[in-house]
């Protein structure tokens, strides 16, 4: 056994599903790999290798709640902090990695304090607040979208953004341009869904030609209380159509698909860059400092993709887009290539590498 390491993420599958990634291959090298994350991160947790222990620490973000929540925050920060100092005293990791969201303060502040060897891992091309926080306290920062908008003097490194073993097991994976047979259409929100897409993506469908429509089959990610709708909406449409909450196995449907329609979360992007996929991407706008902008960038500058802003999305805006890729089988393929030029399918193993430099360094 290499040694043990600790691994802190959380909030959404944004976080979690790299933090995934990283464990993947830090097993395979003999690592032993501990997870700490809070409540909400823990439900992204169910992919991780069953090797992986998962520790709940205490946190919380000023992003949510009223006055008396947000008030209660830096006590269980500290909380937090105390509990994972303490772990750490008993335990020493070789090295704490943090993936950004407030669940990752605790073991990063931690180790910190007790000068233990520390990185993070920032997934987008804006780094979230915890990520700036930690950026000049840490002794690598691996950035997942390439620049980083970190200060001058971090020390960072363009590694990728790691995707999933599923993932990586398709990387590449042969595709198959649209023509006149069941073609699929995924439509992913990110680990939450988006309610734009729902609202969105099934009157698009249905304004396509005949023809077009009778030849898709979508499988649409959708927010619970979205669902029902989603489902009646393509059944008006006489489109075949699979709605779910999540879809546990993205890898193959990304792999099947004709065409992604998705938000421009770090993570998405990096799984449509390493199958390789043609992509209209719809980032989110509410995003801190429009980061997700910035993730689709490079599939946009490969002219893998096609981004459609919020607020120029409509469904005769997106049926124009849908069919001007499903109707033109050599610009979709020539997409679908452009897309591999910008994947990092090899980013886990870069990300492993930097850990065991920075825990052997120290």
């Amino acid at each position: 056994m290499a040694g043990h390491v600790l691994i802190a993420a959380g909030g959404t599958g944004g976080h979690m599903f790299p933090a995934q990634a990283l464990a993947e291959a830090l097993l395979a090298r003999g690592w032993a790999v501990e997870l700490s994350t809070d409540a909400r991160g823990a439900r992204y947790a169910g992919g991780f290798p069953d090797e992986v222990p998962v520790r709940r620490v205490s946190a919380a973000t000023f992003a949510r709640g009223g006055v008396l929540a947000r008030a209660a925050v830096p006590a269980r920060l500290l909380a937090g902090i105390v509990s994972a100092a303490l772990a750490m005293r008993r335990d020493r990791p070789a090295a704490v990695i943090g993936f950004g969201g407030y669940p990752s303060v605790p073991a990063l502040a931690a180790a910190w304090m007790l000068r233990l060897p520390r990185l993070i891992h920032e997934q987008n091309g804006m780094p979230g607040r915890v990520n700036r926080l930690f950026a000049r306290r840490v002794d690598a920062v691996a950035c997942g979208t390439w620049p980083a908008a970190f200060p001058p003097g971090t020390p960072a490194h363009d590694i990728g953004n790691p995707v999933r073993a599923a993932v990586h097991e398709r990387a590449g994976a042969g595709y198959i341009p649209p023509g006149d047979y069941p073609m699929h259409l995924l439509v992913i929100g990110g680990s939450q869904g988006a309610r734009v897409l729902s609202d969105t993506v099934p009157g698009a469908v249905a304004r396509l030609p005949a023809d077009l429509r009778g030849n898709l089959r979508v499988a649409h990610q959708a927010r619970p209380e979205d669902r029902a709708r989603v489902e009646d909406a393509y059944a008006h449409a006489g489109v075949a159509a699979e709605v779910a909450e999540f879809f546990p196995d993205v890898a193959r449907r990304l792999s099947e698909a004709q065409l992604v329609i998705s938000r421009a979360g770090a993570s998405s992007v990096a799984d449509i860059g390493a199958i390789g996929r043609p992509a209209i991407l719809i980032p989110f706008a509410a995003a801190a400092d429009d980061h997700q902008s910035a993730n689709a960038r490079p599939l946009m500058e490969a002219e893998a993709a096609v981004r459609i802003p919020e607020s120029a999305l409509s469904a005769e805006v997106l049926a124009d887009n849908i069919a001007a890729v499903l109707t033109n089988p050599e610009a979709a393929a020539r997409m679908a290539a452009n897309a591999l030029t910008v994947g990092r399918p090899d980013a886990a193993e870069r990300l492993a590498d930097l850990v065991e430099s920075v825990a052997g360094g120290r």
